[in-house]
């Protein structure tokens, strides 16, 4: 008999912004599999499963155990935070049952549970700053080479468009936001805005607004929980918030108007 293996997206962290979705496939399952600090996110939704929890570099083992136990007829959740396909699981699981001959129609049933990602919980935190075309570029080289990224970079700043950075630094990676720093700074002023959101909506969140010429200044808050908005030629700070305009400011007027036949009663 086969069972079913769901790939959930838990958002950033906080039940609230969980989808209902997500918490029902979660009561659903029999077995949880996951990052050790994305099933902790869901400790109080899995009392009584079966649970495994597994060190970061482990997402191969993940995929297959989690295949091999849907297929002996298991109902199986992956939790992930954010989106699950977003730099999430979801794609080593396709690719994984891709490569063994996987049918869609007949085989395992496979579901993907979308979640908040986190360009939409940093950006709600920080005010309006994806309101026009944006870019969402990771700065983990661990399986794509650095000349790769820095190349999607150098067009996405050529394009003028807000860039989401995921992954900005770590332990053994520092270079990599500096270098995009300055490839950013070939095509934006170097009072552009810059946001960094430190694990959004979790009890640890922090945020900094601040520009790109002192970024540098705020290397302590970046981490792999941290995410780094970078305005475009249009965005503005505004009471420590990020704005960014869609266009109707050229279009409407938006100070508050007066309708005469209005009267307050």
């Amino acid at each position: 008999m086969t069972g079913k293996l769901n790939i959930v997206g838990v958002g950033p962290g906080n039940n609230d912004h969980m989808t209902f979705r997500a918490k029902e496939v979660i009561s659903e399952s029999d077995i949880i599999i996951g990052y050790e600090t994305y099933v902790n996110l869901v400790s109080d939704l899995i009392e009584g499963k079966t649970v495994h929890r597994y060190a970061m570099t482990q997402e191969v083992e993940r995929a297959h155990q989690c295949i091999d136990l849907a297929k002996s007829g298991k109902v199986v959740s992956l939790v992930s935070s954010g989106d699950p396909g977003i730099y999430g699981m979801a794609g080593l699981i396709y690719e994984t049952l891709a490569e063994s001959g996987w049918d869609p129609k007949d085989g395992l049933q496979v579901e993907v549970v979308p979640g908040v990602s986190a360009l939409n919980s940093c950006a709600s935190i920080v005010g309006s700053p994806l309101m026009s075309d944006f870019a969402v570029v990771s700065m983990s080289d661990l399986l794509v080479p650095w000349e790769v990224i820095e190349n999607r970079v150098e067009s996405a700043a050529k394009g003028d468009f807000v860039i989401v950075i995921y992954n900005p630094a770590s332990k053994k990676r520092v270079h990599q936001l500096q270098d995009t720093r300055k490839i950013l700074l070939k095509y934006r002023k170097p009072s552009t805005p810059v946001a960094i959101i430190v694990s959004a909506y979790r009890e640890s969140e922090s945020i900094v607004i601040t520009d790109l010429e002192n970024l540098p200044n705020h290397s302590d808050k970046l981490g792999m929980t941290s995410t780094v908005i970078v305005g475009n030629s249009s965005t503005y700070s505004y009471k420590d918030l990020m704005i960014n305009p869609r266009g109707y400011k050229s279009k409407y007027n938006l100070e508050e108007q007066t309708n005469p036949d209005l009267k307050v009663q």
